[in-house]
């Protein structure tokens, strides 16, 4: 098949842009990145290089002062301020609710779960609490002394509505 001359030029432009856009350095007019000094995020790996496997950090102590802590945003779960070392939490047992059930919260000076503990996904109050409950530590975690491995500057939302109002 033969093009006509009047096709054949507009075709030949197109593929000498073509060719030269992609023989253009992308790199080549893009500015320099700006110089950052060198940020350390070696939280985790603690100087080890990436081809060696650093030795396990220690584990975090439990703080065990049944203190509870102030809860950082609404909803929030609250943390455990006490071991659970050598709990029974499976599909059979909670070893949690002796004392956070509605029977042993008072018994045991302990707070009662929460009413929505009690609560199917429909809504509907239950007589004990929710099999999507049941496992305490898919949102409480318990209290630790760990360092934090990198700064945080979260700021609660009561701080946040103190400093709009200017209190």
């Amino acid at each position: 098949m033969l093009l006509r001359p009047h096709c054949a030029l507009p075709l030949a432009a197109a593929v000498l842009l073509a060719a030269a856009a992609f023989a253009q350095d992308p790199e080549a007019d893009a500015p320099a990145p700006p110089e950052r000094p060198y940020q350390s995020i070696d939280a985790l790996r603690r100087g080890a290089p990436l081809d060696t496997e650093p030795p396990a950090a220690p584990m975090a102590r439990v703080e065990n002062i049944d203190l509870r802590r102030a809860r950082g945003w609404p909803e929030q779960p609250p943390t455990i301020p006490h071991s659970i070392d050598g709990y029974q939490l499976d599909i059979n047992s909670n070893r949690c609710m002796v004392c956070h059930s509605r029977a042993g919260a008072e018994r045991f000076q302990a707070p009662m779960v929460s009413i929505t503990h009690f609560m199917d996904r429909d809504g509907q109050v239950l007589a004990q609490i929710s099999a999507r409950r049941w496992f305490c530590t898919q949102c409480h975690v318990v209290q630790t002394d760990a360092r934090l491995l990198i700064g945080n500057d979260f700021i609660d939302v009561d701080t946040v509505i103190a400093t709009r109002r200017g209190d």
